[in-house]
């Protein structure tokens, strides 16, 4: 784990520290994974996505496969809530990032992109990764699937997928469905399913090129594709090819003036000397008290700088009590410390399928693909906190003279010119597919598949410091042979190497004259030597590799060739599946060795699992066409599982349709779904961790948990061995010792069993007749997650275990108090099964496609969600912690997409508008503790609103160019710095494409 000056954020009191710094809608299921796909002529000026009475109308008796389901449906109806998206919709967004179009889904708004996979808020080895995350239960809890099948993951340990892998040309839609789907797929789906179906029988050629760029002329970025397939053997035989590219910029936090000028950066924190009626207040010039990018420099050894590191006298600034921040003065600012607000992204992406029918018995098909990522971030610099030099410390003495510091010194210093750490990974992902499907009569088709999916990366984290070489360099004492400054270890080779640690052997090189040692100044910004620093730095090198490997078949079809309900044939699709995963990562020798000052000591993992599982799913169309029985139709689905690590499961769905009339239909489901733990939360080994801590057993802390903080921290603190009398003068938040980042343990758990969760659904559709193309659905939800695997960070263990209603909880478990201060002095990061979750809120789709004559053709398209209810239950029998409205996941009560688009003769004009409504920026514990914690118009975050335009030409049959301007008001943007609400940090975005497609290749 990289020590992080973000993390430093959680050592203050959440509310204090510069706060503001930084469900899906339902729909009758778009067409089938069968369907012929579309000549690239036609695809020409694609419309929108077809309504479902649109599609009620035709007579296709080609077989329908919608997701959710692997029974193929003479209709498009569906008993589980899906919305899905066409390519047209994906392209008239003008965004190629397929993670930032998703997102806009009210169910998907908690996904990880490519702007939160950057600077400081990027995991490590994830630089640019994005993931998709339904319902904000985690990406862990989302499967993605490509043409109903599974896809290997981006990340070491995890099921997750990088939808960076994925072809944003090649998708004929995305179908995103919300609840429990591991009945249908198995495991991962608790919260839902992602398919992206490919396009498939492609004949012609398809060539698309965009560029784009913000407001502030940054951002850009370049896209190009290109497709081209032909049929052969008179048809029954095709091969396609897809070549994809796609380069992004990063964006320095430093090119936003809300988050990269310290006047213009604003934080809502505690400021006491303020005056008035409120705790925070909106604040700029925020800084890192007695920090400074040249040293800040104590030589009375007092606690507070008396110099800075260039030899003036240190200004202050005002401090802000309580938050480890004063503004103005000579501190580093916190405006542009995070580093970036977008990695670089460079993407090539090849496809090849190809498909071959021997007979209508047979069918051969074979996928191909190669993806290789490049992405690149700056995140922050290393830090000293109370860092020592002697009395003899040859540049001390230069710059304040040899009785400034009798005692030595301390230094606090944030190394900006030792260069700011960086990760720059390549990523490279395979996957193949092999199998053969066909009809085996009338009434019944097979198909089995093999898939093979890799992922090898190897990421480069630059400008990190060596323990042992540091603080050598640090020790710089002048040798009276030649009077030139050099490394005491040089002179002396028995010399202690680090100050601060007693028994420190140098353990990366020899000690001695030939030691290589550089003297190190970090006296005033840019005093170190490249000599030095190369000497005390490395950049590391990571690896990691992921497999797959799935074999699967089925069998599918109806019972109509042996009878028939009043309603039809009974449809039925049995099968089985052996999957097998593994994962390997392997970290550099020297975070293996823990040799690395501004890294934990990291071991290897590596660890592997196998299922095997069999399902079966029915549909029965009970009755049809009758009076108040226009369609009564039952489902159930049942797989069994077999898991090498956490024995059998079974997980279950039933479901149900009755329309009453062909206008009206009531839909519902209810379904039992597992999750297995990954590799990562069941084989990771304990390595070290490193966190900053903000006590909740500080006084300035108790109000603002859980009402039984305030006598859990005194039992606690009891326990620990401290007396009443250092009980009462507890208050670590004000002891510098107390605030630097604290030492502790993570690793996994195998002891792990699976998550449980039961969801429902229950719905209505409404299909009018006197409006033909309008059609309405409103789906009410409820997922239930027991059992769940919960890995806290350091903060929330500490929290957790004292907001619990006694001590006797698997947190405290884990976190232990020094005997002497009370102080956290050590704590295990490890996932258990203790969770709870529990999330429900209503989705609404509206879609009306019109054609108004001569007028041209509208398309409109509302996608809306209402969240009722996030909760989260830390440990059983717990006050249950309310999620919703907080800006962190993101969950905000109102969320939705509206899309209109009119097409007429050659012209295409799209507008989209993408809203959230207002989160909480405070915790309700705090504004109940508090609640003049804040004035009224910074208790939230406001609510944001983007809109956005397209216009498309069609200048020739085969050709057309198109421009638009995403977010082009300009609004959305947070007026208080960092926010961790997905407000766009881009502006107004413009970009410019064209398109050729060609029935034919040339």
């Amino acid at each position: 784990m990289m020590i992080s000056r973000w993390m430093m954020i959680s050592h203050w009191r959440s509310g204090c520290a510069v706060m503001a710094l930084v469900a899906g809608g339902s729909s009758l299921p778009a067409m089938a994974q069968q369907q012929p796909l579309e000549t690239a002529t036609q695809r020409q000026a694609p419309d929108a996505a077809p309504t479902a009475a649109d599609a009620a109308e035709v007579d296709d008796p080609v077989d329908i496969v919608v997701t959710g389901s692997r029974i193929a449906r003479p209709e498009i109806d569906s008993p589980t809530p899906v919305t899905s998206y066409s390519s047209a919709s994906l392209q008239q967004s003008g965004r190629v990032n397929v993670t930032d179009f998703l997102t806009q889904n009210p169910a998907l708004i908690g996904s990880s992109t490519s702007a939160s996979q950057s600077g400081s808020t990027a995991d490590n080895g994830a630089a640019g990764v994005n993931l998709l995350n339904l319902r904000n239960l985690g990406s862990n809890r989302t499967l993605v699937l490509v043409d109903g099948r599974r896809h290997v993951a981006g990340l070491p340990g995890t099921a997750s997928v990088d939808i960076n892998t994925i072809p944003a040309d090649l998708i004929e839609r995305i179908d995103v469905t919300t609840g429990g789907a591991s009945a249908i797929y198995g495991a991962d789906g608790v919260s839902g399913v992602v398919n992206f179906v490919l396009k498939r029988d492609f004949e012609g050629l398809i060539a698309r090129a965009q560029t784009g760029i913000s407001e502030y002329g940054d951002a850009g970025g370049r896209f190009a594709s290109v497709t081209g397939g032909k049929n052969f053997a008179g048809g029954r035989g095709n091969v396609a090819l897809n070549y994809e590219f796609r380069d992004d910029d990063r964006v320095s936090s430093f090119a936003r003036e809300r988050t990269g000028n310290p006047l213009r950066t604003y934080g809502i924190v505690r400021d006491d000397a303020a005056g008035g009626q409120y705790t925070r207040v909106r604040t700029n010039d925020l800084r890192y008290a007695d920090s400074s990018r040249g040293g800040a420099v104590d030589l009375d050894l007092d606690g507070l700088p008396d110099f800075n590191g260039d030899g003036s006298v240190y200004d202050r600034g005002r401090l802000l009590p309580g938050t480890g921040f004063t503004q103005g003065g000579d501190s580093t600012p916190l405006a542009g410390y995070q580093g970036d607000l977008q990695p670089k992204n460079r993407i090539h992406n090849v496809n090849l399928l190809t498909s071959f029918e021997v007979s209508p018995a047979l069918r051969l098909f074979a996928q191909g693909k190669y993806t290789n990522t490049h992405s690149y971030t700056v995140s922050q610099p290393s830090f000293d906190f109370f860092t020592y030099l002697a009395p003899d410390n040859a540049f001390l003495i230069d710059r304040f003279g040899a009785d400034a510091a009798a005692d030595g010194a301390l230094v606090s210093r944030d190394n900006f010119d030792f260069g700011v750490r960086g990760e720059s990974s390549k990523r490279e992902t395979y996957r193949s597919v092999i199998g053969a499907d066909g009809r085996m009569s009338d009434h019944a088709r097979y198909e089995i598949s093999y898939t093979y999916g890799r992922t090898d990366s190897r990421f480069l984290s630059t400008n990190y410091r060596i323990s042992d070489r540091y603080f050598a360099a640090l020790d710089a004492v002048r040798d009276p042979a030649t009077g030139q400054i050099v490394c005491r270890s040089n002179l002396d080779p028995t010399a202690n190497i680090d100050p601060n640690n007693y028994d420190s052997p140098a353990t990366t090189f020899t000690p001695g004259a030939n030691s290589g040692c550089q003297p190190l100044n970090i006296l005033g910004e840019g005093s170190p030597s490249a000599a030095a620093l190369a000497f005390a730095q490395a950049d590391m090198v990571n690896f990691y590799r992921v497999q797959q490997h799935v074999v699967s078949g089925s069998i599918s079809g109806d019972f109509g060739q042996f009878f028939e309900l009043p309603g039809g044939p009974i449809g039925f699709a049995l099968g089985g599946e052996y999957r097998k995963e593994s994962s390997r990562f392997t970290p550099d020798p020297l975070v293996e060795a823990g040799a690395l000052l501004d890294f934990s000591q990291t071991s290897r993992e590596s660890g592997s699992f196998d299922v095997k599982e069999a399902f079966g799913e029915l549909r029965a169309p009970l009755l049809k066409d009758l009076p108040f029985a226009d369609t009564l139709e039952f489902n159930a689905a049942l797989r069994v599982s077999d898991y090498s690590t956490v024995g059998n499961t079974t997980t279950w769905q039933v479901s149900g349709i009755w329309a009453p009339v062909r206008d009206i239909r009531f839909r519902g489901g209810y379904s039992e779904a597992v999750r297995a733990p990954n590799i990562s939360e069941l084989y990771a080994p304990v390595s070290g961790a490193y966190s900053f801590i903000d006590d909740p057993c500080d006084p300035e802390n108790l109000p603002e948990g859980t009402q039984y903080r305030v006598a859990n921290c005194q039992a606690a603190l009891t326990a620990a061995g401290l007396s009443p009398a250092q009980i009462a003068a507890f208050n670590p938040v004000n002891d510098p010792t107390a605030t630097v980042s604290l030492p502790g343990r993570a690793g996994g758990n195998r002891s792990l069993r699976e998550e449980i969760a039961k969801t429902w659904t229950a719905g209505v559709v409404l299909l009018p007749r006197f409006a033909p193309g309008l059609s309405i659905t409103a789906d009410w939800y409820d997922i239930n997650l027991t059992n769940a695997v919960n890995l806290p960070t350091a903060q929330q263990l500490v929290d957790l275990c004292v907001d619990q209603p006694t001590l006797d909880n698997p947190y405290c478990a884990n976190v232990s108090r020094s005997g002497t201060t009370g102080y956290v002095s050590d704590y295990l990061l490890q996932p258990q099964n203790v969770a709870a979750f529990r999330t429900q809120g209503l989705d609404l789709q509206v879609a009306y496609n019109i054609d108004a004559g001569k007028i041209g053709r509208f398309y409109a398209k509302l996608i809306g969600n209402y969240l009722d209810r996030l909760d989260f239950v830390p440990t059983p029998g717990a006050e249950r912690e309310d999620q919703l409205q907080l800006p962190t996941l993101p969950a905000p009560k109102y969320s939705g997409t509206f899309d209109l688009t009119w097409t007429k003769g050659a012209i295409t004009l799209n507008y989209g508008l993408n809203y959230a409504s207002k989160v909480r920026r405070f915790t309700r514990d705090q504004v109940s503790a508090n609640p003049d914690i804040a004035a009224p118009e910074y208790l939230y975050y406001r609510e944001r609103w983007e809109h956005d335009v397209q216009a498309s030409i069609a200048v020739e049959k085969g050709f057309s160019f198109y421009f638009g301007a995403n977010n082009f008001t300009g609004a959305g943007v947070e007026p208080t710095g960092y926010s961790p609400f997905p407000y766009s940090f881009l502006g107004r975005y413009y970009y410019a494409g064209a398109r050729i497609a060609l029935d034919r290749l040339l």
